[in-house]
C-alpha cells in the first residue's frame, strides 16, 4: 500500500498580517478621527460664535454699567464739593451769629478797612440802597427795610456788617473747589438784605427783570414756601425729607446772567437754633453739570441724560434730544425765577414717555421710532443720592437721574465681525484638516509597508524580552539593532529592566531610609508647634498683664463716691484687650480734677500711651499744679519727650474739668462736652478752640484755653470718646451727638450711676451684632 505525504497549508506571515491588523486600523483610526475632528470643529464654531456672543453682550452691558456709574460719580463729586464749599461760608456765618461780640469785632474791622463793603446809597428811582462798585461783594437793602431817613433799620444796619465776612471768605471758596457762579448771604425773612460775590448790578438788574420785587417780601417773592420749611426744620430737625441743611433749587433762569443755574442754600439759625436768621448759598451753571454728562459718548452714538425724578432732563446733548423725542419749554413758574421743561413724560417717544424711573431697572431694552422704523436701543437709569429739593412750596426729597442710551446695532457691532471672524476661520481649518487626513493615510500606508520587517523584528525580541522578565529574570537584556522607534523602545527595556533590578535589590534600604527621613520631619514639625504654643502663651500673657495694668489705674469704685458735692460715674469698654481710651478723676484737698482723653488707634502702644498719660496727670496733681493751662503745656511736654524716646508714633487728644466747689473750668481739645441743665436745657461745648491733640509739639502753651461752665445743683455734664458717637449698627447708621443728648435729657433726673448704665444700655442695644471697632468711654457728672 504506498503512501503519501500530508503539507501544512501555507499561513498567512506575520508581515502581512502586520499590514493588515495594524494598516487597517491605522487607516480606521484617522478616518473615524478625523471624521470626529471635522465634526468638533463645526461644533466648537457653534459653541465658540454662541459663547463669544454671550461674552460680548455681558461685556458690552458691563462696560455700560461702569460708564454710567463713572459719569454718576462725577456729577455726584461736582454736587458734593458745591455743598462743602456752601457748608463752609454757611460755618463762618454761623460762627457770627453766635458770636456777637465776635461779630461785632469782625464787623468792626471791615468797616475801618473796607468801608465800601457797608457804606451804601440811596437809589431814590429803585428806591433800594446798594454799596458802590469797587467792593469784593454787592450788598442790597430794599425799601421795606429802610427808615425814614432812607437809612438802613438799625437791625438792619447789623445784619449788613454781619455779611461782611463774606468779603473776606467768599473770593478763595469761588477760586478752588468746584467751579461756581456766585456765592452769597440772604437775611432773614425779617430783614432779608442780599449780599453776592463777586460784584454786580444786583438791585438793577432785579428792578428791570422783576418789577414789584422791592415792595414784597424777598423770601415770599422769589422762593415761596422755602423759608417755611426751613422754620419746621428748626423745630424738628427729623421732618427735614433728607438729612442734611443744604437745599438745592430745580434749574432756573439766572436774573444776572441769563444762564441757567441751579442754587444751593444752607440755612442759618439764630444763637438759640429756634428760628431762621437767614442763609448762606451759591449758584452754580447748568454748565458744569451739562458738561460731564454731555460728554458721555458709548459706542458711535451713544449719550447720557441728567434728569429730576419728575423725569424733568437738565442736560442732554443735541443728539440725545432729538433720539428721545424732547420738546424744550422754558418759561414763567410764578415765583419770579424762570424754570426748565424738558420732560422725558412729554417724549414723542412712547417707550421714553413710559420709561421707568421710580427705581433702578438695570439695563432696559428700546424700542425707539427713527425714520419710519424701530430701532433697539439699550439704556440704563442710575439714582444719584438723595438731597432737599425746592421747587415751589414746602422743600421735598429729590433723586436726581443718570441715564445713558446706546443703540443696540453699535453694542452687536463687534458680535457680527466677531461671528463673521469665526465663520471664516472654521472654514478654513476644515479644509485644513481634509488635507491633513488626506496626507496622513498615503503617508501611514507607505510607512507601515516600509516598516513592517523591522518594526515586527524588533517587537517579536521585546516580546520575549518580556517574557523573561516575566519569570522574574532581570538578568535579559535586549539587543539594539536599529536607531528607530523600535531601537528606543528597546533601550527603554533595558533601562526599566535595569531600574527593576535595582530597585528589587534596594527595595528594603530604600524603604528604611525614607521611614528614617519621616520620622525626621515629625520630630521638626512637634518642635515647631511646641515653639508656636509658648509664644503664643507668652504673647496672651503679655497682654492679659497690660490690661490689667490699665484697669488697676482707672479711678476705683469708692473714689468716685468720695465727693459731697458731686456725683461721678464711668464706664470703659477697649475695642481690643488694650485700649487706648484715658479717664480720671484726681483729688488734692477741696480741687477736683477730671480727665478724658482718647489716644489714636487702640492696642498695646495705645495703652502704654494711656498709662504715661495717667502717671504723669497723678503726678502734676499731687504736685499742686492747679492752673489748667500750666497743667496741660507740663503734661504735653512730659509726654512728648517720651514718645520721641520711644519712637511711638501716637498721639491723643485730652480735655480736663477743674472743680474747686465753685467753679467748673474746662480746658483742652477733645469730643464735645454735654451739659444738661436742671430744667432739661441741653448746652452742647466744642473743645476744638481750647487745645490741641497731645504729642504733636513740644510746646503747645500757645494753643491752650480755657472755658468757664456754670454748674448748678441739678446740672448733669457727660464727657464721652468719640468710641460712643461713631459706633454703628448693622445698618451702618452712627450712634450720633444727637441721639446722645436725647439719652442725656431723658436720664437727666437720675444717678450718675443711672445715667451711665442706661445710655450704656442704649448703646449696646443700638450696636447689636455689629462689631465694636474703637473703644467706648463715658463719664457722668451730676450735681448733688
Amino acid at each position: 500500500m504506498g503512501g503519501r505525504s500530508l503539507k501544512r497549508p501555507a499561513g498567512i506571515g506575520f508581515r502581512a498580517k502586520f499590514i493588515l491588523v495594524v494598516g487597517g486600523a491605522v487607516l480606521f483610526d484617522l478616518l473615524v478621527s478625523g471624521g470626529l475632528a471635522l465634526w468638533n470643529v463645526q461644533r466648537l464654531s457653534r459653541d465658540a460664535t454662541l459663547e463669544v456672543g454671550q461674552g460680548l453682550e455681558a461685556a458690552s452691558q458691563e462696560y455700560i454699567r461702569t460708564y454710567a456709574d463713572s459719569t454718576a460719580s462725577q456729577v455726584s463729586l461736582l454736587l458734593r464739593q458745591v455743598h462743602s464749599d456752601v457748608s463752609t461760608l454757611a460755618g463762618v456765618l454761623q460762627a457770627q451769629i453766635d458770636d456777637p461780640a465776635r461779630n461785632s469785632d469782625v464787623g468792626a474791622a471791615i468797616s475801618r478797612t473796607s468801608p465800601g463793603s457797608v457804606s451804601l446809597s440811596y437809589d431814590p428811582q429803585g428806591k433800594w440802597s446798594q454799596n458802590a462798585p469797587g467792593s469784593v461783594s454787592v450788598v442790597s437793602v430794599w425799601g421795606y427795610l429802610l427808615g425814614q431817613d432812607r437809612q438802613p433799620r438799625q437791625d438792619v444796619e447789623s445784619d449788613i456788617r454781619t455779611s461782611a465776612v463774606l468779603d473776606l471768605v467768599a473770593p478763595s471758596l469761588l477760586q478752588h473747589g468746584a467751579s461756581k457762579l456766585q456765592m452769597y448771604y440772604i437775611g432773614s425773612k425779617e430783614r432779608p438784605i442780599f449780599r453776592t460775590a463777586p460784584y454786580t448790578d444786583q438791585a438793577q438788574t432785579f428792578d428791570r427783570l422783576y418789577p414789584g420785587h422791592n415792595e414784597a417780601n424777598f423770601w415770599d417773592f422769589f422762593f415761596p414756601g422755602l423759608y417755611e420749611s426751613w422754620q419746621g426744620w428748626a423745630k424738628d430737625m427729623k421732618t427735614r425729607p433728607v438729612a442734611d441743611d443744604i437745599t438745592q433749587t430745580a434749574p432756573y433762569t439766572d436774573a444776572i446772567t441769563g444762564k441757567l443755574i441751579v442754587s444751593f442754600f444752607h440755612p442759618l439759625w439764630t444763637a438759640d437754633r429756634q428760628d431762621v436768621a437767614g442763609t448762606a448759598g451759591a449758584d452754580i451753571t447748568l454748565d458744569q453739570l451739562a458738561q460731564t454728562v454731555e460728554n458721555v459718548k458709548v459706542a458711535q452714538s451713544g449719550f447720557g441724560f441728567l434728569a429730576m425724578s419728575d423725569g424733568n432732563v437738565v442736560a442732554i446733548n443735541s443728539t440725545g434730544e432729538k433720539t428721545l423725542g424732547l420738546r424744550s419749554a422754558s418759561g414763567a413758574s410764578g415765583t419770579g425765577v424762570t424754570g426748565l421743561e424738558r420732560s422725558l413724560k412729554g417724549s414723542s417717544q412712547p417707550a421714553i414717555a413710559k420709561l421707568a424711573l421710580d427705581r433702578e431697572q438695570g439695563i432696559q431694552h428700546l424700542l425707539l421710532q427713527q425714520d419710519g422704523s424701530e430701532v433697539p436701543y439699550i439704556a440704563i437709569v442710575k439714582k444719584l443720592p438723595a438731597t432737599n429739593l425746592w421747587v415751589s412750596g414746602p422743600v421735598r426729597q429729590e433723586a436726581m437721574l443718570l441715564g445713558v442710551v446706546v443703540p443696540e446695532r453699535e453694542i452687536d457691532a463687534s458680535l457680527y465681525a466677531a461671528q463673521a471672524k469665526i465663520s471664516e476661520a472654521t472654514n478654513r481649518i476644515v479644509l485644513y484638516q481634509i488635507l491633513a487626513i488626506l496626507m496622513s493615510l498615503l503617508i501611514v500606508t507607505i510607512a507601515v509597508f516600509a516598516a513592517s520587517k523591522r518594526i515586527t523584528s524588533g517587537i517579536s525580541a521585546l516580546a520575549g524580552a518580556a517574557k523573561r522578565i516575566q519569570m522574574k529574570d532581570y538578568s535579559v537584556r535586549v539587543a539594539i539593532s536599529s536607531k528607530d522607534e523600535v531601537g528606543e523602545a528597546g533601550e527603554a527595556f533595558n533601562r526599566m529592566a535595569e531600574e527593576i533590578s535595582y530597585h528589587t535589590e534596594n527595595l528594603e534600604q530604600l524603604v528604611e531610609e525614607r521611614t528614617a527621613q519621616i520620622e525626621d520631619a515629625k520630630e521638626e514639625i512637634s518642635t515647631l508647634n511646641a515653639q508656636l504654643q509658648r509664644e503664643n502663651r507668652r504673647l496672651g500673657t503679655e497682654l492679659a498683664v497690660a490690661e490689667r495694668i490699665q484697669l488697676m489705674v482707672l479711678p476705683l469704685h469708692q473714689e468716685l463716691e468720695d465727693f459731697q458735692a458731686l456725683e461721678i460715674a464711668a464706664y470703659m469698654r477697649p475695642a481690643e484687650e488694650v485700649g487706648g481710651d484715658y479717664y480720671d478723676v484726681l483729688k488734692n484737698g477741696n480741687r477736683l480734677k477730671i480727665g478724658i482723653g482718647d489716644v489714636t488707634g487702640h492696642g498695646l502702644e495705645s495703652g502704654v500711651l494711656m498709662l504715661m498719660v495717667q502717671s504723669v496727670a497723678r503726678a502734676l496733681q499731687e504736685a499742686g499744679n492747679t492752673d489748667a493751662v500750666e497743667f496741660l503745656t507740663n503734661l504735653n511736654s512730659a509726654l512728648f519727650k517720651n514718645i520721641v524716646r520711644t519712637k511711638i508714633d501716637k498721639h491723643l487728644t485730652l480735655a480736663f474739668l477743674d472743680y474747686d466747689g465753685k467753679e467748673m473750668i474746662l480746658s483742652g481739645q477733645h469730643e464735645e462736652v454735654i451739659v444738661v441743665r436742671a430744667n432739661g436745657e441741653v448746652e452742647r461745648i466744642d473743645t476744638m478752640d481750647l487745645g490741641i491733640p497731645i504729642g504733636l509739639e513740644a510746646d503747645i502753651s500757645a494753643f491752650i484755653k480755657t472755658r468757664e461752665i456754670a454748674f448748678e445743683k441739678g446740672d448733669l455734664i457727660l464727657l464721652h470718646t468719640d468710641g460712643v458717637t461713631e459706633a454703628e449698627n448693622d445698618a451702618g447708621e452712627l450712634f450720633g451727638m444727637d441721639r446722645l443728648c436725647c439719652e442725656a435729657v431723658r436720664l437727666r433726673n437720675l444717678s450718675a450711676e443711672k445715667v451711665v448704665s442706661e445710655i450704656v444700655a442704649t448703646l449696646m442695644l443700638f450696636i447689636g451684632s455689629q462689631k465694636i471697632y474703637d473703644d467706648i468711654t463715658l463719664l457722668a457728672v451730676r450735681h448733688r
